[in-house]
């Protein structure tokens, strides 16, 4: 009961999705509510993957993508999104650790934020169009888990940037068996499609690595401009590496510009 009391907490945390009410909350269970980051990603796709479905039904691909788009970041409140482009911006135009974070604190978006949204946004919903129906469903299974694991391996690894913040409760350390959990949840959606046959192991196991060396890179920026991370941190990773497993598996197509 405790276990899916956390799962709830931490739906509640990263979506607008209602929770039962006897669920209620204490800030230290969000922090080991961290465990089931990837469990929400697996969510988020299902929501994602129906609105697919279902739109592909009566409208062309690149509709449908958009449309299941516009679901994911609905259902998350565009958490992640926002993150994603207040870290553009206080990377972009802070010169010093105390103003990037003064930038990322501002609610307001400036341009390195602007572009950076409109490009990844861009990059998203072009690789879904792109994709055989199937192949998008597979992606979006494996994207959103595996990109929400790639985040959580900041609160793994790396220390948290502010004295405080609305990410502080998730901020304290994760044990290596709760990052164990973590990863066999963002791992199992792609290795039930690899059963299934709709996803090569080669494919999976290649978005893997772009979600790791999305992490990577961005956790070095983030050690080298910050010596932490904070929440908008932990939806740029997210992002990054979510519209990484798209490229991966859309490239894993053969069906290059030029080839």
């Amino acid at each position: 009961m405790q276990q899916l009391r956390l799962f709830f907490i931490a739906l509640q945390f990263f979506t607008r999705l209602p929770i039962p009410r006897w669920v209620g909350f204490q800030p230290e269970w969000l922090h080991h509510a961290s465990r089931y980051f990837p469990l929400v990603g697996c969510v988020v796709a299902a929501v994602a993957a129906a609105v697919y479905l279902l739109a592909a039904l009566v409208l062309p691909a690149p509709v449908a993508a958009v449309l299941s788009t516009a679901a994911s970041i609905y259902v998350t409140g565009a958490f992640h999104e926002d993150g994603f482009a207040d870290t553009c911006d206080g990377l972009g135009g802070g010169l010093t650790r105390e103003r990037v974070l003064e930038i990322m604190k501002d609610s307001r978006i400036g341009a390195y934020g602007a572009i950076g949204i409109v490009c990844i946004l861009g990059v998203k919903c072009t690789a879904l169009a792109l994709l055989p129906p199937s192949s998008a469903i597979a992606a979006l299974f494996v994207a959103h888990p595996l990109s929400r694991l790639a985040a959580t391996s900041l609160i793994w690894r790396m220390a948290y940037a502010r004295a405080e913040g609305k990410s502080k409760p998730l901020a304290q350390e994760m044990t290596s068996g709760e990052f164990i959990i973590a990863a066999l949840t963002a791992l199992l959606p792609g290795a039930v499609l690899v059963a299934y046959g709709l996803l090569g192991a080669a494919a999976l196991a290649a978005c893997i690595a772009a979600a790791a060396l999305s992490a990577l890179w961005l956790a070095r920026k983030f050690h080298a401009r910050l010596q932490g991370y904070t929440g908008d941190c932990l939806g740029a990773v997210q992002q990054l590496a979510e519209v990484a497993v798209y490229l991966v598996v859309l490239a894993s197509l053969g069906q290059g510009a030029l080839a």
